[in-house]
């Protein structure tokens, strides 16, 4: 499994002025490209950093086989870039030019621009991709009503609309795409992105790029998102008797399902019949249920785990079921700390309460932005947290090691021993998800085709051999 997620940015110097996003993105990767001549590397845990486009700046989890391990990482991240982030403050003050940078962990900005979060699930390659998209997209349609970021949506400048209304929506996302699979990503986002690029061994796997989700700050609700994926995944895998839920009009569906706060509005099904959000994915969760009670447990040596336990999924049906209870009754306090949009609209409905103000007040579209900051002090997220109004999941000193330290358990540990050992040598590398290089005339190259090994004796003589001083 893993994550790729793009950040918004921005950064302002003072109430009138700012820099643009190109500007202030090359000044956050500026020691890089000066290190590396590159604005895309791997980092010494293995992930992926880069500036893509639009001036975003994106981490790529490394490759990671358990729910935790995934939070870890992703949190890492975020941490990552938080720290780039202040180093780039002081060289502006160096500089005299000052001002603050922000990263935003969210998925759309004040003009109605969108960037994305998306999931990678290694999933067998004799799992039919059309049939395992016809069960997969009800459930990702009407996912949002657990993993939403939620979003106080606006009209958008560029694209008027006299029917629009403004007002908060459970997914920063359901706007945003327009088909249900694609091989595009940004010219026509769809849900599921099809470009078969495996990063592994073609033959017999299949990596499923999921692209509708939302960037979560709930490390909480974050397990819940990609948790509950992991198990319809691997009840589609086992040939699980699901429900036809396949809809008539998908696009459509997710974005009335984004303003139905009962979950109740009726979804027309392609065969004639209606389901509810609530419905479908009541569905799923109870299958899952019943699909954890007779999963095995993987097996767990003294690395650790070799995929997810199932000590890490039961928190995650419990709260699944625990949420869609909610919308029976209306009351969202029991996941009030738990769910994302839930911690952000009822922290809006308190503000806008307090102050009497409407759903267009430029107040509360601000304070829809500042949840998303990454930044440990400013982010209202984070002083929610703080306050007992909201839960994290992974001990800080767990994403504090992952910043540095490649997941034990997948072929991401010889990525990540092989770049501090070419680092710390200076020596000449090419590296991609699968592939290892030593450059020059007398180099090697190595291809690591299976992402469950950690333990490879051609990559351990390109280590030695760099320890030596004999590589090019």
């Amino acid at each position: 499994m893993g994550l790729e997620t793009e950040y918004g940015i921005t950064n302002i110097l003072d109430s009138t002025r700012r820099l643009g996003p190109d500007e202030i993105a090359r000044e956050l990767f500026e020691p890089i490209t000066r290190e590396f001549r590159s604005s895309n590397i791997y980092t010494n845990n293995a992930s992926r950093l880069y500036l893509d486009v639009g001036a975003h700046p994106e981490i790529a989890t490394a490759e990671c086989d358990s729910l935790h391990q995934l939070i870890a990482y992703d949190r890492a991240g975020d941490l990552t870039l938080h720290r780039m982030a202040l180093e780039a403050e002081q060289r502006l003050e160096q500089r005299g030019i000052g001002g603050h940078v922000f990263l935003l962990k969210n998925n759309t900005d004040t003009l109605g621009n969108s960037y994305g979060c998306h999931e990678n699930y290694l999933i067998g390659r004799d799992v039919p991709l059309k049939a395992l998209s016809a069960q997969l997209l009800p459930f990702l349609i009407t996912r949002q009503l657990i993993a939403g970021a939620g979003k106080l949506s606006m009209p958008s400048a560029g694209a008027p609309n006299e029917n629009f209304e403004p007002g908060f929506v459970m997914s920063q996302r359901a706007d945003h795409v327009w088909e249900g699979v694609s091989s595009a990503t940004t010219r026509s986002r769809p849900i599921i992105n099809t470009r078969d690029e495996p990063h592994a061994d073609s033959s017999r796997y299949r990596r499923l790029h999921i692209i509708v989700g939302d960037s979560n700050m709930s490390e909480v609700t974050t397990a819940l998102k990609v948790g509950s994926t992991l198990l319809v995944l691997e009840l589609i895998e086992a040939g699980w008797d699901l429900p036809d839920y396949e809809m008539a009009n998908e696009i459509r569906s997710i974005r009335d399902i984004a303003r139905d706060f009962t979950a109740t509005v009726p979804i027309k099904l392609r065969n004639a019949q209606e389901a509810t959000p609530l419905e479908i994915q009541r569905s799923f969760c109870e299958a899952s249920k019943q699909w954890l009670s007779q999963r095995p447990d993987p097996p767990a040596d003294e690395v650790g785990f070799r995929g997810t336990p199932n000590s890490q999924l039961e928190p995650v049906v419990e709260l699944w079921e625990r949420t869609l209870n909610c919308f029976d009754t209306g009351d969202f306090t029991p996941v009030a700390t738990e769910i994302d949009w839930v911690i952000k609209k009822t922290l809006m409905d308190r503000i806008a309460a307090r102050n009497n103000l409407d759903a267009t007040d430029p107040r509360l579209v601000q304070v829809d932005l500042t949840y998303h900051d990454i930044h440990p002090d400013r982010s209202l997220f984070n002083v929610l947290v703080k306050r007992g109004f909201a839960q994290r999941l992974i001990e800080p000193g767990v994403s504090e090691q992952a910043i540095t330290e490649p997941p034990a358990t997948t072929r991401a540990a010889l990525r990540g021993h092989f770049l501090k050992k070419a680092r710390a040598t200076d020596t000449s590398i090419t590296v991609d998800w699968m592939r290892l290089k030593i450059n020059g005339e007398h180099g090697m190259e190595t291809v690591l085709a299976d992402p469950f090994s950690e333990v490879d004796e051609r990559v351990d003589s390109m280590i030695a051999l760099m320890e030596t001083g004999c590589a090019p």
